[in-house]
């Protein structure tokens, strides 16, 4: 009998967890084969090994404690990868040649995945002096575009997908422009954004007093703390970015606030860290503790659950010995304070199986008290691994005792650490974890609500056909496996109709016995006005939070113009014609090319290039419009010639097939050259083929193809709303196709196959 409570569930597996061959061939038999591959390899470094595995077998049998997708993936598999999440990278220097080195370093960390964040504070501001070039500088974003192109051409590469948090602090004198970065459709789309809010500004913006924008101890602007918290909300309520972190209260509550300083965190905001740090995570599965769901005697096994957390947190710390790493500088990092993220998944469920609605007092209140009997087990967990294995390189009782974190720690607790130490210096976090809560049943992701009860999922068949499934939440299928087709009672709530206070509320009530952070999306209505929007950001900042990441569906944030999955060839249609349900129309074979077309021939000078390249593009004129046919690009620089010939043909062979091609333009925009880019017209380009993509851009606007720059295929999140059967099409996913992407923990997720931009 299959482990796995849902189809959808068993697909992931297959799909994402399953180690095979490199032709496709399953290594891993059953899922009961890669849970005993994970406890292998994990117990591998324990002096009892075999006692161990059968320990970390049964911690990882019927989905009870999940590590993260990485691990799940990468243990036991003899391969050379990272079993760690979330990468921050090091401190940026304020000179070219740093800021390269650190480009490099980004790279290599995202050949293996996951999530890295930055902080680009520390870059001087546009149109700061460069002393010894007579210069100005070109600012932070300027070299964020940078790392933007990096990030896109690796996951272009066919490397694992990864994700990048920008942050900035509030007083940069580029602020502003960093705050309204993201309302340009073409910019930026690799990373997420958010704002370093300090504790002094919070102030500033309640007195609605002045506040001055420094760097290197000069003032550069004052403004009205409360005008940049408005601008700060303006963007956040039109476009969804950028987040808050609260820092100040971040590094306040640091467990090693006496050794390090954090200015950043990974891209979904759980997990501060700080330059070089790293952090792994899992998550206990709350939902399958609970016995007697939905009766009166209903109630969460704690005793499982303190024996659940403890064998979690020692498999956690061993994957610090086991795992590898992509810079010799997060090793010695991860070594030096064995940093873990233990957090939860499927609460939301846990509370409907007790009869609680999510957001209520009641329901706040259980949450707190669950995270509090997880951060009591795995701190006393960790200080027995510091008895046998010893304390973290780095563990001070005086300075690691005196953080606020454990000044509100339970005294038994402050007393077992003083004596004996502790093995992690930080040992919680709520991660995302939209595609394991899938692979583990489709229980509600982290401590969201549960986002829909049921949906029906689009699965793409290995002949390119779709098939469609009902995908019901976990609770859900246990209550009508116990009631029937029944009416769910009023406690079943979900995001779409959940008050953002209640978001909040939730949120506040997990981070007090969270050390790290929350990764968390509090749900917004469209219709919210501006200032109960603020609100929000103000009651997270009132009840404790570290930080805040709202969604407002729009017409922006939440739908895109949809491309047709599979088009018929419509008798008459005319190529790039908008049907009347908005979709666009493709042809099934090229068009033949007319004795002669109209066009244009532009002159790209490379500044590495000895000889320039021409560029010439024609058009073909169909029912008073103009598209383009075709394209030639030639260079008396016979080093390019193979490479511009293999170019003509195939972006002629695109053109040909109609449709909306505007996707060739971001393709080659988002190549980006390891040697190195070019500045042209104050712009940076990262390569030769983002060059030719900017001029066969700017063809598409002079033709009136596209509307303006960056409002190609892929990169229209103004287009307008698309109706089907009733029901708007939101964003679709790069990965399977379908439109079921939600925003869940700050990230957007694919509800159909699981892929998440975050990683």
């Amino acid at each position: 009998m299959s482990r796995f409570s849902a189809p959808i569930a068993e697909q992931i597996w297959d799909m994402k967890y399953r180690l095979k061959e490199a032709d496709g061939t399953p290594i891993d038999q059953t899922v009961e084969d890669t849970w005993r591959r994970i406890a292998r390899s994990l117990a591998s470094v324990e002096t009892e090994p075999e006692l161990w595995e059968d320990r970390f077998y049964a911690a990882l049998e019927d989905f009870r404690y999940l590590p993260a997708g990485r691990i799940i993936a990468g243990a036991g598999t003899g391969r050379s990868v990272t079993l760690f999440n979330c990468f921050v990278m090091g401190t940026i220097p304020d000179s070219m040649g740093g800021i390269f080195d650190n480009l490099k370093e980004a790279a290599l960390t995202m050949q293996q995945g996951g999530g890295i964040g930055y902080d680009f504070s520390t870059i001087r501001p546009k149109g700061a002096d460069v002393k010894g070039v007579a210069a100005d500088a070109s600012g932070p974003l300027s070299f964020m575009d940078v790392w933007d192109a990096m990030c896109r051409t690796i996951m272009s590469a066919g490397s694992r997908r990864g994700a990048m948090m920008a942050t900035m602090r509030c007083d940069h004198p580029d602020i502003q422009d960093f705050i309204t970065a993201k309302s340009d459709p073409a910019r930026l789309r690799m990373f997420n954004v958010s704002v370093l809010v300090t504790d002094p500004f919070m102030d500033a913006v309640k007195d609605d007093r002045s506040w001055d924008l420094v760097f290197d101890g000069k003032v550069y602007h004052t403004v009205q703390a409360r005008d940049l918290w408005n601008k700060i909300m303006q963007s956040t309520y039109d476009y969804a970015e950028p987040g808050v972190i609260f820092i100040d209260r971040i590094n306040a509550a640091n467990n090693l606030n006496y050794v390090e300083d954090i200015a950043a965190t990974n891209p979904c905001g759980e997990q501060p860290l700080p330059p070089y740090g790293a952090c792994l995570l899992g998550s206990i599965n709350l939902a399958r503790l609970v016995s007697d769901p939905f009766e009166s005697a209903a109630r969460l096994d704690e005793t499982a659950l303190d024996d659940l957390v403890r064998v979690a947190i020692r498999m956690m710390d061993n994957v610090v010995d086991a795992s590898r790493f992509p810079l010799e500088a997060q090793a010695r990092e991860a070594q030096a304070k064995r940093r873990i993220g233990l957090g939860v998944t499927g609460l939301a469920d846990a509370l409907l199986m007790l009869g609680l609605r999510y957001g209520s007092d009641a329901a706040a209140a259980q949450t707190e008290e669950w995270m509090h009997q997880i951060a009591r087990a795995a701190y006393l967990a960790s200080v027995d691994l510091a008895k046998e294995k010893g304390a973290f390189p780095l563990f001070d009782a005086k300075g690691f005792l005196a953080s606020g974190n454990m000044e509100g720690m339970d005294e038994d607790i402050r007393e077992a650490i003083a004596e004996h130490g502790i093995r992690n210096a930080l040992l919680t976090s709520i991660a995302p974890t939209g595609t394991i809560s899938l692979y583990a049943g489709n229980v509600s992701s982290g401590i969201e609500p549960v986002f829909a009860y049921s949906y029906t999922r689009k699965v793409l068949q290995r002949d390119g056909s779709r098939t469609e499934e009902e995908v019901e939440d976990y609770a859900v299928q246990l209550w009508r496996e116990k009631f029937g087709d029944i009416d769910l009672p009023d406690h079943f709530v979900n995001a779409q109709t959940l008050p953002p206070a209640d978001h909040v509320k939730m949120q506040a009530a997990a981070q007090r016995w969270i050390d790290s952070s929350i990764s968390k999306t509090i749900n917004c209505p469209e219709d919210i006005s501006f200032e109960d929007f603020k609100d929000v950001y103000m009651q997270a900042w009132d009840t404790g939070c570290k930080g805040c990441t709202t969604y407002r569906p729009n017409d922006v944030t939440g739908s895109v113009l949809s491309v047709s999955e599979a088009q018929e060839k419509t008798a008459g249609s005319k190529v790039g014609e908008i049907a009347q349900e908005g979709e666009v129309v493709y042809i099934s074979e090229p068009l033949d090319r007319p004795q002669s077309l109209e066009g244009q021939t532009y002159k790209l000078r490379w500044p590495e290039s000895s000889h320039a390249i021409y560029i010439t593009i024609n058009d073909i004129v169909q029912n008073g419009h103009r598209r383009p046919f075709e394209v030639f690009i030639n260079s008396k620089n016979m080093e390019h010639f193979a490479w511009t010939v293999a170019l003509t043909r195939m972006i002629s062979a695109v053109f040909r097939r109609g449709g909306d091609i505007s996707f060739v333009v971001e393709e080659l925009k988002a190549v980006f050259d390891p040697r190195g880019g070019a500045w042209m017209n104050g712009k940076y380009v990262p390569s030769i083929l983002a060059a030719i993509g900017g001029v066969i851009e700017r063809h598409l606007i002079s033709i009136g193809f596209i509307d303006g720059e960056g409002m190609g295929l892929k990169a229209d999140p103004q287009a307008r709303v698309i109706e089907m059967g009733g029901r708007p099409r939101g964003p679709v996913c790069s990965s399977c196709g379908s439109h079921e992407m939600r925003m869940i923990e700050g990230c957007l997720t694919c509800a159909d196959c699981g892929y998440s931009k975050c990683g």
